[in-house]
Protein backbone atom coordinates (compact mmCIF):
# COMPACT_ATOMS: atom_id res chain seq x y z
CA UNK A 1 0.00 0.00 0.00
CA UNK A 2 2.85 1.95 1.33
CA UNK A 3 4.82 1.47 -2.25
CA UNK A 4 1.87 2.08 -4.36
CA UNK A 5 0.98 5.91 -2.92
CA UNK A 6 4.78 6.28 -3.40
CA UNK A 7 4.70 5.20 -6.84
CA UNK A 8 1.80 7.79 -7.40
CA UNK A 9 3.64 10.44 -5.82
CA UNK A 10 6.59 10.03 -7.81
CA UNK A 11 4.45 9.84 -11.73
CA UNK A 12 2.69 12.94 -10.55
CA UNK A 13 6.12 14.90 -9.47
CA UNK A 14 7.29 13.26 -13.03
CA UNK A 15 4.28 14.75 -14.79
CA UNK A 16 4.80 18.26 -13.26
CA UNK A 17 8.52 17.95 -13.74
CA UNK A 18 7.52 17.29 -17.85
CA UNK A 19 4.99 19.88 -17.91
CA UNK A 20 6.87 22.25 -16.47
CA UNK A 21 10.03 21.60 -19.19
CA UNK A 22 7.71 21.90 -21.81
CA UNK A 23 6.67 25.11 -20.74
CA UNK A 24 3.08 23.69 -21.20
CA UNK A 25 0.94 24.14 -18.22
CA UNK A 26 -2.21 21.69 -18.09
CA UNK A 27 -4.54 24.32 -18.96
CA UNK A 28 -3.11 25.92 -21.86
CA UNK A 29 -2.08 22.37 -23.31
CA UNK A 30 -5.74 21.83 -23.01
CA UNK A 31 -6.97 24.49 -25.09
CA UNK A 32 -10.06 24.84 -27.02
CA UNK A 33 -9.71 24.53 -30.85
CA UNK A 34 -9.60 27.53 -32.63
CA UNK A 35 -12.24 29.55 -32.72
CA UNK A 36 -14.27 28.73 -29.36
CA UNK A 37 -15.79 31.96 -29.31
CA UNK A 38 -17.37 35.05 -31.56
CA UNK A 39 -14.74 37.05 -33.66
CA UNK A 40 -14.77 40.58 -33.61
CA UNK A 41 -14.16 42.03 -37.16
CA UNK A 42 -12.71 45.71 -37.11
CA UNK A 43 -13.85 48.30 -39.95
CA UNK A 44 -12.25 51.09 -38.91
CA UNK A 45 -14.67 53.53 -41.02
CA UNK A 46 -18.06 54.26 -41.10
CA UNK A 47 -20.55 51.73 -41.65
CA UNK A 48 -21.71 51.84 -45.86
CA UNK A 49 -18.64 51.98 -47.57
CA UNK A 50 -16.78 49.29 -49.17
CA UNK A 51 -14.66 48.18 -46.25
CA UNK A 52 -17.84 47.50 -44.33
CA UNK A 53 -19.87 46.18 -47.35
CA UNK A 54 -16.59 43.60 -47.99
CA UNK A 55 -16.26 42.86 -44.34
CA UNK A 56 -20.39 42.17 -43.89
CA UNK A 57 -20.05 39.97 -47.26
CA UNK A 58 -17.48 37.94 -45.80
CA UNK A 59 -18.76 37.67 -42.59
CA UNK A 60 -21.79 36.16 -43.55
CA UNK A 61 -19.65 33.42 -45.88
CA UNK A 62 -17.11 32.21 -43.70
CA UNK A 63 -18.76 32.51 -40.13
CA UNK A 64 -20.45 28.63 -40.83
CA UNK A 65 -17.22 27.29 -41.36
CA UNK A 66 -16.06 28.68 -38.73
CA UNK A 67 -18.73 27.67 -36.77
CA UNK A 68 -18.91 30.85 -34.55
CA UNK A 69 -20.23 33.91 -35.41
CA UNK A 70 -18.53 36.57 -36.99
CA UNK A 71 -19.32 39.99 -35.44
CA UNK A 72 -18.59 43.15 -37.87
CA UNK A 73 -17.76 46.74 -35.31
CA UNK A 74 -17.41 49.85 -37.58
CA UNK A 75 -14.73 52.25 -35.18
CA UNK A 76 -14.65 54.92 -37.81
CA UNK A 77 -12.97 58.37 -37.44
CA UNK A 78 -9.68 59.77 -37.73
CA UNK A 79 -8.40 58.24 -41.08
CA UNK A 80 -9.11 54.85 -40.00
CA UNK A 81 -6.90 55.46 -36.93
CA UNK A 82 -9.26 54.64 -34.23
CA UNK A 83 -10.31 51.28 -35.38
CA UNK A 84 -6.69 50.01 -36.20
CA UNK A 85 -5.26 51.21 -32.76
CA UNK A 86 -8.05 48.70 -31.09
CA UNK A 87 -6.65 45.91 -33.35
CA UNK A 88 -3.46 46.54 -33.17
CA UNK A 89 -3.51 46.64 -29.07
CA UNK A 90 -5.64 43.98 -29.13
CA UNK A 91 -4.69 40.32 -27.75
CA UNK A 92 -3.29 37.96 -30.42
CA UNK A 93 -5.51 35.32 -30.51
CA UNK A 94 -7.48 35.47 -33.61
CA UNK A 95 -10.63 36.94 -32.30
CA UNK A 96 -9.92 40.85 -33.03
CA UNK A 97 -9.47 41.16 -37.06
CA UNK A 98 -9.41 44.10 -38.77
CA UNK A 99 -10.13 44.83 -42.59
CA UNK A 100 -9.08 48.24 -43.84
CA UNK A 101 -7.41 49.84 -46.75
CA UNK A 102 -4.08 50.66 -47.67
CA UNK A 103 -4.14 54.38 -45.59
CA UNK A 104 -4.73 53.16 -42.65
CA UNK A 105 -2.37 49.84 -42.89
CA UNK A 106 0.25 51.56 -44.87
CA UNK A 107 0.30 55.20 -45.92
CA UNK A 108 -0.62 56.65 -42.68
CA UNK A 109 2.54 55.47 -40.85
CA UNK A 110 4.21 58.31 -43.59
CA UNK A 111 1.53 60.93 -43.16
CA UNK A 112 1.19 61.32 -39.33
CA UNK A 113 3.44 62.53 -36.81
CA UNK A 114 2.20 60.51 -33.76
CA UNK A 115 0.59 57.78 -35.05
CA UNK A 116 -0.55 55.71 -31.99
CA UNK A 117 -0.11 52.19 -33.61
CA UNK A 118 3.32 50.93 -36.02
CA UNK A 119 1.35 48.86 -39.26
CA UNK A 120 4.86 47.06 -39.27
CA UNK A 121 4.95 45.98 -36.09
CA UNK A 122 1.65 45.76 -34.92
CA UNK A 123 -0.06 44.22 -37.56
CA UNK A 124 0.18 40.27 -38.90
CA UNK A 125 -0.87 39.78 -42.67
CA UNK A 126 -3.55 37.87 -43.30
CA UNK A 127 -4.94 38.25 -46.66
CA UNK A 128 -5.41 40.80 -49.68
CA UNK A 129 -8.97 40.39 -50.14
CA UNK A 130 -9.46 43.44 -53.42
CA UNK A 131 -7.06 45.22 -55.10
CA UNK A 132 -8.14 49.18 -55.09
CA UNK A 133 -7.77 50.63 -58.69
CA UNK A 134 -8.74 54.42 -59.36
CA UNK A 135 -9.77 56.28 -62.11
CA UNK A 136 -8.33 59.63 -63.31
CA UNK A 137 -11.45 61.40 -64.38
CA UNK A 138 -12.12 65.34 -65.57
CA UNK A 139 -14.56 67.81 -66.54
CA UNK A 140 -15.47 68.02 -70.01
CA UNK A 141 -14.04 71.00 -70.79
CA UNK A 142 -10.48 69.98 -70.52
CA UNK A 143 -9.23 69.41 -73.96
CA UNK A 144 -7.77 65.98 -73.25
CA UNK A 145 -9.02 62.49 -73.58
CA UNK A 146 -5.65 60.43 -72.46
CA UNK A 147 -3.08 60.18 -69.93
CA UNK A 148 -0.74 61.89 -72.50
CA UNK A 149 -3.10 64.43 -73.57
CA UNK A 150 -3.86 65.58 -70.30
CA UNK A 151 -0.34 65.47 -69.12
CA UNK A 152 0.86 67.73 -71.71
CA UNK A 153 -2.24 69.86 -71.03
CA UNK A 154 -1.40 70.34 -67.61
CA UNK A 155 2.45 71.07 -68.37
CA UNK A 156 0.95 73.82 -70.99
CA UNK A 157 -1.19 75.41 -67.92
CA UNK A 158 1.25 76.33 -64.67
CA UNK A 159 -0.36 77.72 -62.79
CA UNK A 160 -4.34 77.79 -63.81
CA UNK A 161 -5.63 74.60 -62.94
CA UNK A 162 -7.01 72.98 -59.84
CA UNK A 163 -7.35 69.49 -58.73
CA UNK A 164 -9.42 67.54 -55.79
CA UNK A 165 -9.19 64.80 -53.39
CA UNK A 166 -11.03 63.70 -50.55
CA UNK A 167 -8.50 64.51 -47.95
CA UNK A 168 -5.00 65.53 -47.30
CA UNK A 169 -2.70 62.26 -48.21
CA UNK A 170 -5.43 60.58 -49.60
CA UNK A 171 -4.51 58.21 -52.77
CA UNK A 172 -6.22 61.68 -54.88
CA UNK A 173 -3.88 63.99 -52.79
CA UNK A 174 -1.10 62.09 -53.44
CA UNK A 175 -1.12 61.28 -57.28
CA UNK A 176 -2.50 64.65 -58.14
CA UNK A 177 0.47 66.28 -56.05
CA UNK A 178 3.24 63.59 -58.30
CA UNK A 179 1.38 64.77 -61.16
CA UNK A 180 1.77 69.00 -60.49
CA UNK A 181 5.53 68.70 -59.04
CA UNK A 182 6.59 66.26 -61.67
CA UNK A 183 5.28 68.69 -64.72
CA UNK A 184 6.51 71.81 -62.41
CA UNK A 185 2.65 73.03 -63.26
CA UNK A 186 1.66 74.37 -59.77
CA UNK A 187 -2.12 72.91 -59.34
CA UNK A 188 -3.95 74.16 -56.35
CA UNK A 189 -5.04 71.07 -54.37
CA UNK A 190 -8.38 71.51 -52.77
CA UNK A 191 -9.27 68.92 -50.01
CA UNK A 192 -12.56 67.75 -49.23
CA UNK A 193 -14.09 66.00 -46.27
CA UNK A 194 -15.17 63.10 -48.62
CA UNK A 195 -15.39 62.14 -52.17
CA UNK A 196 -19.05 63.05 -52.99
CA UNK A 197 -18.54 66.55 -52.61
CA UNK A 198 -14.92 66.56 -54.39
CA UNK A 199 -16.73 65.00 -57.89
CA UNK A 200 -20.05 67.80 -57.60
CA UNK A 201 -17.44 70.67 -57.61
CA UNK A 202 -15.71 68.56 -60.55
CA UNK A 203 -18.93 68.60 -62.62
CA UNK A 204 -19.63 71.92 -61.82
CA UNK A 205 -15.79 73.06 -63.08
CA UNK A 206 -14.66 74.44 -59.69
CA UNK A 207 -11.75 71.94 -60.56
CA UNK A 208 -10.31 70.52 -63.22
CA UNK A 209 -9.59 66.62 -62.32
CA UNK A 210 -9.56 64.16 -59.59
CA UNK A 211 -8.77 60.86 -59.17
CA UNK A 212 -11.98 58.54 -57.74
CA UNK A 213 -13.09 55.67 -57.24
CA UNK A 214 -14.88 53.37 -59.91
CA UNK A 215 -18.18 53.14 -57.83
CA UNK A 216 -18.19 57.58 -56.81
CA UNK A 217 -17.35 58.20 -60.65
CA UNK A 218 -19.20 55.67 -62.90
CA UNK A 219 -22.29 57.40 -62.93
CA UNK A 220 -21.01 60.24 -63.84
CA UNK A 221 -18.40 59.30 -66.57
CA UNK A 222 -22.16 57.06 -67.79
CA UNK A 223 -23.85 60.46 -68.35
CA UNK A 224 -21.12 62.69 -69.77
CA UNK A 225 -20.66 65.16 -66.72
CA UNK A 226 -17.03 63.69 -66.45
CA UNK A 227 -14.63 62.45 -68.84
CA UNK A 228 -12.71 59.06 -67.77
CA UNK A 229 -9.17 59.63 -68.77
CA UNK A 230 -7.85 56.49 -67.51
CA UNK A 231 -7.69 53.73 -64.35
CA UNK A 232 -3.98 52.92 -62.26
CA UNK A 233 -2.76 49.69 -62.17
CA UNK A 234 -2.09 47.40 -64.72
CA UNK A 235 -5.20 45.61 -65.40
CA UNK A 236 -8.29 47.37 -66.38
CA UNK A 237 -11.43 47.64 -64.38
CA UNK A 238 -14.00 44.95 -64.87
CA UNK A 239 -16.86 47.88 -64.15
CA UNK A 240 -15.37 50.13 -66.49
CA UNK A 241 -13.97 47.34 -69.30
CA UNK A 242 -13.68 50.45 -71.65
CA UNK A 243 -11.59 52.66 -69.88
CA UNK A 244 -8.27 51.84 -70.29
CA UNK A 245 -4.93 52.07 -67.80
CA UNK A 246 -2.27 54.65 -68.05
CA UNK A 247 -0.25 52.30 -67.91
CA UNK A 248 -1.03 51.18 -70.96
CA UNK A 249 -1.33 54.34 -72.38
CA UNK A 250 2.42 54.99 -72.17
CA UNK A 251 2.69 56.07 -68.54
CA UNK A 252 4.79 53.94 -66.33
CA UNK A 253 5.77 56.04 -63.60
CA UNK A 254 5.11 53.78 -60.62
CA UNK A 255 2.27 56.31 -59.23
CA UNK A 256 -0.07 55.16 -62.26
CA UNK A 257 0.77 51.36 -61.72
CA UNK A 258 0.65 50.95 -58.27
CA UNK A 259 -2.82 50.64 -56.61
CA UNK A 260 -4.34 50.39 -53.47
CA UNK A 261 -6.26 47.44 -51.30
CA UNK A 262 -8.24 45.99 -49.29
CA UNK A 263 -6.95 43.75 -46.63
CA UNK A 264 -7.17 41.76 -43.60
CA UNK A 265 -4.74 41.73 -40.68
CA UNK A 266 -4.33 40.66 -37.39
CA UNK A 267 -2.58 42.09 -34.28
CA UNK A 268 0.92 40.80 -34.00
CA UNK A 269 2.02 37.72 -32.92
CA UNK A 270 -1.32 35.96 -33.45
CA UNK A 271 -0.18 32.03 -34.01
CA UNK A 272 0.36 31.45 -37.46
CA UNK A 273 -1.90 28.24 -37.63
CA UNK A 274 -4.45 30.50 -37.14
CA UNK A 275 -3.47 32.89 -39.30
CA UNK A 276 -3.63 30.77 -41.94
CA UNK A 277 -6.67 29.43 -41.31
CA UNK A 278 -8.16 32.73 -41.49
CA UNK A 279 -6.70 33.54 -44.66
CA UNK A 280 -7.29 29.52 -46.08
CA UNK A 281 -10.96 30.71 -45.18
CA UNK A 282 -11.41 34.02 -46.53
CA UNK A 283 -9.83 33.44 -50.10
CA UNK A 284 -12.36 30.63 -50.07
CA UNK A 285 -14.96 33.26 -49.48
CA UNK A 286 -13.50 35.51 -52.34
CA UNK A 287 -13.04 33.00 -54.73
CA UNK A 288 -17.25 32.23 -54.45
CA UNK A 289 -18.84 33.48 -57.68
CA UNK A 290 -21.59 35.58 -55.91
CA UNK A 291 -18.87 37.46 -53.74
CA UNK A 292 -16.68 37.84 -56.76
CA UNK A 293 -19.82 39.80 -58.61
CA UNK A 294 -20.23 41.63 -55.76
CA UNK A 295 -16.71 43.06 -55.10
CA UNK A 296 -16.28 43.98 -58.88
CA UNK A 297 -19.39 45.70 -59.11
CA UNK A 298 -18.20 48.26 -56.77
CA UNK A 299 -14.65 48.19 -58.70
CA UNK A 300 -12.72 46.27 -56.75
CA UNK A 301 -10.70 43.36 -58.66
CA UNK A 302 -11.22 40.43 -55.95
CA UNK A 303 -7.88 38.82 -54.82
CA UNK A 304 -7.73 36.61 -51.54
CA UNK A 305 -4.07 36.03 -50.82
CA UNK A 306 -1.87 34.20 -48.61
CA UNK A 307 -0.30 35.37 -45.80
CA UNK A 308 3.04 35.43 -47.80
CA UNK A 309 1.52 36.77 -50.74
CA UNK A 310 0.32 39.83 -49.18
CA UNK A 311 3.40 40.63 -46.92
CA UNK A 312 5.32 40.50 -50.49
CA UNK A 313 3.03 42.98 -52.03
CA UNK A 314 3.10 45.36 -49.04
CA UNK A 315 6.69 45.28 -49.16
CA UNK A 316 6.71 46.09 -53.02
CA UNK A 317 4.06 48.64 -52.46
CA UNK A 318 5.23 50.48 -49.26
CA UNK A 319 8.69 52.27 -50.99
CA UNK A 320 6.40 53.90 -53.55
CA UNK A 321 3.82 54.96 -50.97
CA UNK A 322 6.23 56.32 -48.90
CA UNK A 323 8.13 58.49 -51.93
CA UNK A 324 4.50 59.96 -52.27
CA UNK A 325 3.99 61.26 -49.43
CA UNK A 326 7.25 62.46 -48.82
CA UNK A 327 6.63 64.48 -52.38
CA UNK A 328 3.66 65.53 -51.90
CA UNK A 329 4.82 67.72 -48.45
CA UNK A 330 1.72 66.15 -46.85
CA UNK A 331 2.35 65.65 -42.85
CA UNK A 332 -0.75 64.92 -40.04
CA UNK A 333 -0.29 65.42 -36.65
Amino acid sequence: MKASHTRRVLLAQAAAAVAALSGLPAAQAQAPAYPSKPIRLVVPFNAGGATDILARTLADKIAPKLGQPVLVENRGGASGIAGSEVVAKAAPDGYTLLLSLTTSMLTNQFLFEKLPYNPQRDFALVSLLAYGPVVLVAHPSVPANTGPELLDYIARNKGKLAYGSWGVGSTAHLVGAFMSQSLKADMSHVAYKGEAPMLQDLIGGQTQIAISSAMGAKAHIESGKLKAIGVTGEQRMPVLPNVPTLSEQGLKDDVYRVVGWLGLAAPAKTPPEIVQRIAAEMAAAMALPDVRERVSAMGFPPAGTTPEQFNAVYQRDLPVWQNLVKLSGAKLD
